[in-house]
């Protein structure tokens, strides 16, 4: 048996155990079997195009990078600019709604829809890829959420050439309420961030909401609320509204 007889045999099996009465070899549309049935035709180009060991490694590897959205070669500044390259950013807001913000500019890469990059005023330029990282209730790793602020980007910051990391920054946050009006929650703690390498960075950012807004407390405040937390349903919490 050949590598791509056994690959089909698996797809078969695979989709058998999904859904029983389903005809692989038919065109019927079934959401589970359909997957099975794309993924063998992708394996099966790659092996009719003679890939076989350390090629079939490289190009199984550029394959998952275009479908987790990332670029193949390291993104420049001139990325977001380039007219020769047909990469030319197109401006996102209006001068008056960003000098309000005291900016000069703000652009989204052409080459990569998550990555953005602000100029203030004054000149310093800083950048933001919205797909990096995500949040991860420390009492439930299940509930995940996209939601951070400024820390995390002037702790990790991009610099260019920016070739974006295999996996995500994983960031461990608590979340809870002390005052009913406040709706889900008005506590949150940044406790650490585990890097895409597998590295833990403590973090130990505390912000309460006050005045209608999140503001960052001391740890002996974090903890003094902590103690008279008020449970809530927990498919309730939204942390990503904050």
């Amino acid at each position: 048996m050949n590598m791509s007889d056994w690959a089909e045999q698996e797809a078969r099996i695979a989709c058998k155990r999904e859904k029983p009465n389903y005809d692989f070899d038919s065109d019927e549309f079934d959401y589970g079997c359909s997957c099975y049935k794309s993924a063998l035709k992708a394996y099966k180009s790659l092996m009719e195009d003679g890939h076989s060991g350390m090629s079939f490694e490289f190009t199984k590897n550029i394959l998952i990078r275009l479908m987790e959205d990332q670029p193949l070669t390291p993104i420049t500044d001139e990325d977001f600019f380039s007219v020769e390259r047909g990469t030319e950013a197109h401006v996102l807001e209006a001068p008056e709604y960003l000098a309000e913000r005291g900016l000069k500019s703000s652009l989204q890469c052409p080459r990569m829809s998550s990555l953005f990059r602000e100029e203030t005023l004054d000149g310093k330029v800083s950048y933001h890829d919205n797909n990096r990282a995500y949040c991860i209730n420390i009492e439930n790793e299940r509930d995940t959420y996209h939601s951070w602020t400024g820390w995390f980007d002037e702790m990790f910051p991009i610099t260019m050439p920016y070739m974006p990391k295999r996996g995500k920054y994983k960031i461990y946050e608590q979340t809870f309420l002390t005052d009913r009006k406040n709706g889900d929650f008005d506590t949150k703690g940044t406790m650490y961030v585990i890097t895409p390498e597998g590295e833990r960075i403590d973090v130990n950012i505390y912000r309460a909401k006050k005045d209608g807004k999140m503001v960052e407390i001391t740890k002996e405040e974090y903890e003094e609320r902590l103690a008279r937390r008020i449970d809530v349903p927990h498919n309730q919490t939204d942390p990503s509204q904050q």
